[in-house]
């Protein structure tokens, strides 16, 4: 009874990281896709293991199914990231500077963001720390998930997420002080 208990919760974990992929579908690379299926069982298969240890916390509060999926959604969301970043580089691209302004603005309005990007990379280049420079420039510029930043790291989400608030703190002050912004009113 239990083995078809867990059976049946195996497939549904199953069914539920597919749906997953298939709404990520579009943000994976074309040579990921061919792997999402395997990446989805496996998912799957530490979701149910999670579950299983899990279940003395489980209160009732929410049907169990809608519980034990929350596990499989935030695995299967992790993989797919980690999945579709799994060969590209982790690493400062000072070319990102160049990138930024992709759009054609009026030329009063491109001249303010040129300003403005050069501010700011002389703020990263002069006040974070190498560290920082490298998770502000993944994460904020590069659009590198956290949780595949950290993994290369070889750290935890919630450090990269400090990392990544202390140096926004730096580049703030930093470009206020550079009179980009204003200071914001202390309460």
């Amino acid at each position: 009874m239990r083995e078809q208990a867990v059976a049946r919760l195996h497939a549904l974990l199953v069914r539920v990281a597919r749906g997953v992929a298939a709404r990520r579908r579009a943000t994976l690379p074309a040579r990921a896709l061919e792997d999402v299926d395997d990446v989805c069982v496996h998912a799957a298969n530490d979701a149910l293991m999670a579950v299983l240890a899990k279940l003395d916390t489980y209160r009732g509060s929410a049907r169990f199914t809608t519980w034990a999926c929350k596990f499989v959604i935030f695995e299967a969301s992790s993989r797919l990231r980690r999945h579709a970043w799994r060969e590209r580089k982790v690493e400062p691209d000072e070319t990102i500077w160049d990138r930024l302004p992709d759009a054609a603005p009026a030329a009063l309005q491109r001249l303010e963001d040129d300003q403005l990007i050069s501010a700011l990379h002389h703020a990263v280049n002069e006040h974070l720390t190498e560290r920082q420079r490298l998770v502000f420039q993944s994460a904020a510029l590069e659009d590198v998930p956290i949780d595949v930043i950290a993994e290369r790291l070889g750290t935890s989400r919630g450090a990269i997420y400090k990392t990544l608030h202390d140096a926004r703190g730096k580049l703030r002050r930093a470009l206020i002080e550079a009179g980009h912004g204003e200071a914001e009113p202390v309460s």
